[in-house]
């Protein structure tokens, strides 16, 4: 006789309900940590602080005898092809299903924000475009056509989109914001909400809240918002995304409002959260948001105490690996210190997702590796449609359009390709020497392919390509970590 849990024909709380009843709190507690499979030397950092705990992750093999939540960035954490990372999928699923006295799977999860972030996969338009482009319906197609890729290769959750109103333009994840205006926001980022959900992709809203009011415009510093500001300019988004959007995931933002860091901000995570908007999803950590609370803000004197303070707060997966809410956590449930029914509560979140997703199902089996395109001709004619929409002309004196002529290409920008692309698109986001996975014209390249004679003498028109390059952590003018004093163009371009 199959296990109620097992029963696809019942509904998912029963089978949720009958599965925590039969596991242990180390069993419990093991949904609620990732695994980040990095390589042996992965390169250039691509989440702030990787080595803040100051000691290494836990191995695979250390953990996953009590279950695995998430797998964290299979293919986008190096430059792998999709055939190549759904057979280390498929191997890690096996791992994690044969360690477990359960057998289940984890949520695979990647970023997702301009395109599936993996080698060989169509880069859309940023954020920003999005925007731009005040069309809706357009991004809901895009989000649609990634999340399709997504999903036949075996991925269940993109970490996207990015909801924060940006208006102080020198904090280098603007790139990453749809605009200042929460209206436009929440219909842009509800769009694709909309479209990822479709394809079968969970969505993740971030950051829950207030991060991209960071005092200064810098990375991760704290922010002072009014209650109004707060709900009526940082939070709205989020509010539209969750009502007609149906995302099923948030992640926290990294900051403190308040004084207060939001990793550990009950009133935040549930109280707004879920209590007043109804969330009834997963919360994630941004990436060693948990171990922060003890290495960064220093609210918490031990990791054990971190994952503590994080899942009172209502965080209920720690990402990208575990750190704080293994052994340390469940060290303290067992001594009386952290109530028990709190790694319930999240562990039913954690379960009911997975239950959504098939992952409780008995017929359930990792994804087959096979040829795919990742980059098909409808993604990139989609793309390009994106970006023609999404450009604003803010003067003409009579040059344009520009008609076949002699033209100058210059500036620092003008043969490189990756200057046209986001920090979160796979090329500029994991460092590859020499190969982006893409063909990625130049400017000058372009131009000549649309009939132009590019030439440094005699030209009738010269082309200027200036602007920022984005990057991680100061690999860039613009990105994550690569915050700006001022608005100036960089370096002598000015």
């Amino acid at each position: 006789m199959t296990e109620p849990w097992r029963d696809p024909l019942l509904p998912a709380s029963v089978r949720v309900a009958d599965l925590l009843s039969r596991m242990t709190l180390e069993e419990k507690a093991g949904q609620l940590t990732g695994f980040w499979a990095l390589s042996s030397n992965p390169g250039a950092p691509v989440a702030p602080m990787e080595d803040d705990s100051g000691e290494p992750a836990p191995g695979l093999d250390d953990i996953v005898g009590y279950g695995l939540g998430q797998l964290t960035r299979v293919y986008g954490t190096a430059p792998i092809t999709a055939e190549a990372g759904m057979e280390r999928l498929a191997s890690l699923q096996r791992q994690v299903t044969g360690s477990g006295r359960f057998g289940i799977p984890a949520i695979a999860h990647e970023e997702c924000l301009t395109g599936f972030m993996t080698f060989g996969a169509t880069v859309f338009p940023g954020p920003l475009a999005w925007g731009a482009s005040f069309d809706p319906v357009l991004v809901r197609r895009m989000a649609g056509a990634i999340g399709e890729g997504m999903r036949r290769v075996g991925v269940h959750q993109g970490l996207a989109p990015v909801l924060d109103v940006v208006r102080d333009y020198r904090w280098g994840r603007t790139e990453e914001c749809i605009g200042e205006d929460p209206y436009l926001v929440g219909a842009i980022g509800t769009a694709y909400v909309q479209g990822l959900e479709g394809a079968g992709i969970v969505a993740t809203l971030k950051h829950f809240a207030g991060y991209s009011a960071s005092r200064g415009g810098r990375n991760m510093a704290p922010v002072a918002s009014g209650p109004r500001e707060f709900a009526d300019v940082l939070v709205e988004p989020f509010v539209r995304a969750l009502r007609e959007g149906g995302a099923r995931s948030v992640m926290n933002s990294y900051t403190d409002v308040d004084g207060v860091p939001v990793a550990a901000d009950e009133h935040l995570l549930t109280g707004l959260l879920r209590d007043e908007l109804g969330f009834g999803g997963v919360v994630v950590a941004d990436y060693y948001s948990v171990s922060f609370l003890e290495t960064r803000h220093g609210v918490a004197g031990s990791r054990g105490a971190a994952g503590a303070l994080a899942l009172t707060a209502g965080i209920d997966v720690e990402l990208p690996t575990a750190h704080c809410y293994g052994e340390p956590l469940t060290a303290l449930v067992r001594s009386g210190d952290v109530p028990g029914e709190l790694v319930d509560r999240a562990a039913e979140r954690v379960l009911l997702q997975k239950a959504e997703l098939g992952l409780l199902d008995p017929d359930w089996e990792p994804v087959k590796p096979e040829p795919v395109d990742l980059d098909p001709p409808e993604n990139r004619a989609l793309s390009r449609l994106l970006a023609e929409r999404s450009t604003v002309l803010l003067a003409n004196d009579g040059i344009l359009p520009l008609r076949p002529c002699r033209v100058a290409v210059s500036g620092p920008y003008a043969d490189d390709p990756h200057a046209f692309l986001g920090c979160y698109s796979f090329p500029n986001h994991v460092a590859l020497p020499g190969d982006p996975g893409l063909e990625i014209p130049t400017l000058g390249e372009a131009l000549t392919d649309a009939g132009f004679t590019v030439t440094a003498e005699d030209p009738e028109v010269n082309v200027l390509v200036l602007g920022d390059r984005a990057g991680m952590f100061g690999r860039g003018t613009s990105g994550e970590g690569c915050d700006a004093e001022t608005l100036d163009l960089p370096g002598d371009q000015a």
